[in-house]
């Protein structure tokens, strides 16, 4: 698949989308790299889980659609408005996969996602990201790199 890039409101598509594709596609340009609080709640369930690994202890963070999209909104003062460009998408039922990257402010981050829509909404993610290459981005930014 080519990668693309997911601009505000222009919903994406891919061939081969599911159903549940075309919810993740709506979640990404509507909400993911906008902040918009309203989409959160048309493409969120009421609590999404959001399983994810940090500092290699299993975690799952619990945010609503308010929440998820204040979430986004506190992105934009790492990366500013950010571009966020898809590398790959996979979908198997009610399953996505989605993985990107997300480059702002001179910083990139490398990320992936499962997303898992029910009844027209996301419900749960597992998501992976290189936090640590990102940290180490920013410390280079700053002039103080760690070992």
């Amino acid at each position: 698949m080519t990668p693309f890039e997911v601009h505000p409101g222009d919903v994406p598509t891919w061939p081969g989308i599911t159903d549940a594709g075309r919810v993740v596609a709506r979640f990404l340009a509507e909400v993911r790299v906008t902040g918009d609080e309203a989409a959160a709640h048309r493409l969120l369930a009421a609590e999404v889980p959001a399983h994810q690994v940090t500092s290699e202890e299993p975690t799952t963070v619990v945010r609503t659609p308010g929440e998820y999209a204040a979430h986004v909104r506190d992105m934009f003062a790492t990366f500013g408005r950010f571009r966020y460009v898809v590398e790959e998408v996979l979908a198997d039922g009610d399953r996505v996969y989605v993985r990107w990257r997300q480059e702002g402010r001179g910083l990139t981050e490398i990320g992936s996602a499962v997303y898992r829509v029910q009844d027209g909404r996301i419900a749960e993610y597992w998501i992976q990201l290189d936090r640590l290459g990102l940290l180490r981005q920013r410390e280079a930014a700053d002039g103080t790199l760690a070992e």
